[in-house]
């Protein structure tokens, strides 16, 4: 895996590469000195996990023939605060999961990405308390 970093503006506005030519822009917060003109590298870290997370959902509910018609997730997070690095404490994950779907199905599914199969959350993990909640339908735990 190689990914290439250009700064496309000064002071901290940055065009991420990846190996097949997919981009991303990134720029600090403007109380530092950016100018919002991308997402933060933590908040790429936060995206990294919802959508790693997502595709070994999807991925596992589609093995067990469940019909995923629409997937969305939202992520809310802690960091520490008074250090200089600032990690991840505390991150939930809600997954609104749209089709037929049955809910012991969808449990387990998220249960093996977060707990095995995701290598962002198992890396998170080391630092920050990972929990989650979703809806099927818009029905909350599925019921």
């Amino acid at each position: 895996m190689k990914i290439a970093l250009k700064r496309i503006e000064s002071p901290f506005h940055f065009e991420a590469v990846n190996e097949t030519g997919n981009t991303v822009s990134i720029d600090a917060s403007p109380a530092i000195g950016g100018a919002g003109l991308g997402a933060r590298p933590m908040e790429l870290l936060l995206m990294g996990l919802g959508s790693c997370s997502g595709i070994d959902i999807i991925s596992i509910l589609n093995k067990q023939r469940q019909n995923v018609s629409d997937f969305q997730v939202s992520i809310e997070a802690e960091r520490e605060s008074g250090k200089m690095a600032n990690l991840f404490t505390k991150i939930h994950l809600h997954f609104d999961v749209f089709g037929d779907v049955e809910q012991e199905k969808l449990e387990n599914a998220i249960h093996l990405s977060l707990d095995k199969y995701c290598s962002v959350a198992k890396i998170l993990e080391k630092s920050a308390e990972i929990n989650h909640s979703f809806t099927i339908n818009g029905d909350q735990n599925g019921k």
